[in-house]
C-alpha cells in the first residue's frame, strides 16, 4: 500500500497500486465521507480509464451514485464538489509525475481535502485489514455531468484585458488543454496543447529545468512578455519572463497583490509556505496584508486558508490558493490573475522581470535534496550548530524548522516518503548564501554520511 501518501494516493500504477485499490477506495469511500453521491473526474493518462472503471464500480456497490464530469482538470473537481454541495470527490490524477504514475485526489464537502490523517489512512487501514466489501442490497447508478461550461464562466471572470499582451503557453499535453483556448483565445504561441497522457514532450513537472526550456526557448522566438507552463492536472501553474529567465513561483504570490490589493482592496490574511522567501512579506506588508507562514501541501495549506479566513496564498511548488475559489488552488484561475496583472504592468511600461526585480532582495538556494536516513537528527544539529553561532530573530518548528537570522534563513525538512532532508535558505549576499550551504553540506555529511 505504498501508494498511500500524506496528500493523496498515489504511485507507479500496477506497482504500488492497482485496480483493485480504485475498487476499494471506491466502495469505502461513501462510508468514510458519510456520502450517497460521488463526484468523479479523472486525467488523460493511459491507466486513467481501467482506473476509473474500477473506481465507479466500486462506489456504485457500496450503494451510492457517481457523478461523472470526465476528463477534467483537478481544480474542476474541486469547483464541482463545493459548487454543487457533494460530499466526496474524486480526481483520478498523479499530477505532475511520469506517465507511469496515476492516482487519485479525494476531497470531502466545501472541496476540503482529505489526506492520510483526515481519512485516506482510514481507508488503507480498512484496506490492509481485509474489510469486507459486501454489495449494497441496491446498486448506485452513474450520472453524466458536464460542469465545463460552469467552471469556464467562473474563471472567465478573472480575464482582464489580455490584447496587447503576447504571451506563450505550454500546457504540457495535460489537463490545461481541456480550456486554455477557450479562454486566452487564438493569438498567444502554444506548445503541447492537446492531451496525452504519455506526455512524450516532457514530463508534466514545471519545477525540472528541463521540462521548462522548451517554453523558454518559444518565449525568446515570439518575443513573449510572458510565458505560462501548466503541470499535468493543471492544479499548479509557473512562469518565466520576457527574458525566458524561469521565475521562483513563491515570488508570485508578492507580485498577485497587485490584484487583491491595488484593484480590489482586499487587505488580509496572505498564506505562504514554510519555504517562502522573507522577501513575500517584506513586499506585501507595506501594501497592508498579514503573511501567515504554515506547512507544505494542499492538505495544509487549504484548510489553513479556509481557518484564517484569507484572501490567497500559494507555495513554493506553483499551487496558489484563493478564497474565493472555496480556498483551493487552480492553476488556470492563477494565470489568469498573473496575466491581468502583466497586462497592467505593460500599460504602464513596466516589464515582468522588472516588476519581479522590485520584489526580490535576497539570493535564493532553491531546495537542495540530501540523501540520508536519520532525518531527525541531522535536523536537529544543523538547527543546533546554526543556533548556537547567532541569536535567531524567528523559530518555527513546524514542517521541519524555519531558522531566521538578521542577514539570513533557512528551513530543512524531512521529505514524507524518501530517505532526504531538503534545505533551503536564503540571504543578503550571495557570499553569505554560498558559506551557509557549504556548512550545511560539511555538517551533514561529517556526522551523517549525506550526500547531495
Amino acid at each position: 500500500m505504498g501508494a498511500f501518501h500524506a496528500y493523496d494516493i498515489r504511485g507507479i500504477y500496477n506497482v504500488d497500486f492497482d485496480k483493485n485499490t480504485a475498487y476499494k477506495v471506491g466502495f469505502f469511500l461513501p462510508e468514510l465521507l458519510g456520502a450517497d453521491k460521488v463526484l468523479v473526474g479523472r486525467d488523460g493518462r493511459v491507466s486513467s480509464d481501467e482506473i476509473h472503471e474500477y473506481l465507479l464500480k466500486g462506489i456504485t456497490d457500496a450503494g451510492a451514485d457517481v457523478y461523472d464530469i470526465g476528463l477534467s482538470t483537478t481544480p474542476m473537481v474541486y469547483f464541482g464538489t463545493a459548487n454543487y454541495g457533494f460530499k466526496a470527490s474524486v480526481q483520478i490524477t498523479a499530477s505532475h509525475n511520469p506517465a507511469e504514475y496515476n492516482g487519485m485526489k479525494v476531497s470531502r464537502e466545501n472541496a476540503l481535502p482529505v489526506g492520510l490523517e483526515t481519512g485516506l489512512g482510514t481507508i488503507k487501514e480498512w484496506i490492509e485489514s481485509g474489510k469486507p466489501t459486501p454489495e449494497a442490497p441496491e446498486k448506485g447508478k452513474v450520472h453524466n455531468m458536464d460542469i465545463h461550461e460552469d467552471y469556464l464562466n467562473f474563471l472567465l471572470k478573472y480575464k482582464g484585458d489580455l490584447t496587447d499582451l503576447n504571451i506563450a503557453f505550454d500546457l504540457s499535453n495535460g489537463m490545461a488543454c481541456l480550456y486554455a483556448h477557450e479562454i486566452f483565445g487564438e493569438k498567444p504561441a502554444y506548445i503541447y496543447d492537446t492531451i496525452d497522457g504519455r506526455f512524450p514532450n516532457h514530463e508534466p513537472n514545471p519545477l525540472i529545468p528541463k521540462n521548462v526550456e522548451a517554453l523558454q526557448k518559444l518565449v525568446l522566438e515570439k518575443k513573449s512578455d510572458i510565458g505560462v507552463i501548466y503541470d499535468g492536472d493543471a492544479d499548479r501553474v509557473m512562469f518565466v519572463d520576457e527574458k525566458a529567465q524561469f521565475i521562483s513561483p513563491d515570488l508570485m504570490i508578492a507580485l498577485m497583490g497587485h490584484y487583491f490589493v491595488d484593484e480590489r482592496g482586499l487587505r488580509g490574511i496572505v498564506l505562504q509556505d514554510i519555504r517562502s522567501s522573507k522577501a513575500i512579506g517584506e513586499y506585501l506588508e507595506p501594501m497592508g496584508c498579514t503573511m501567515h507562514t504554515w506547512k507544505v501541501g494542499r492538505a495544509n495549506a487549504a484548510l489553513k486558508l479556509r481557518e484564517l479566513d484569507g484572501v490567497w496564498g500559494g507555495e513554493l511548488a506553483g499551487h496558489y490558493y484563493f478564497r474565493d475559489f472555496f480556498y483551493s488552488d487552480s492553476g488556470l484561475l492563477a494565470s489568469l490573475i498573473i496575466l491581468r496583472i502583466v497586462a497592467t504592468l505593460k500599460k504602464k511600461g513596466i516589464t515582468l522581470s522588472e516588476a519581479i526585480a522590485k520584489i526580490v532582495r535576497y539570493k535564493n538556494s532553491g531546495e537542495i535534496n540530501f540523501r540520508l536516513e536519520d532525518k531527525q537528527g541531522a535536523m536537529d544539529a544543523v538547527k543546533e550548530y546554526f543556533t548556537s553561532k547567532e541569536t535567531p530573530t524567528a523559530f518555527m518548528d513546524f514542517d521541519g524548522y524555519r531558522v531566521e537570522f538578521p542577514e539570513w534563513w533557512f528551513n530543512i525538512r524531512p521529505s514524507n516518503t524518501e530517505p532526504y532532508l531538503r534545505f533551503l535558505c536564503e540571504a543578503t549576499s550571495d557570499q553569505l548564501l554560498q558559506e551557509k550551504i557549504a556548512e550545511t553540506e560539511k555538517i551533514l555529511a561529517e556526522r551523517f554520511g549525506a550526500k547531495r
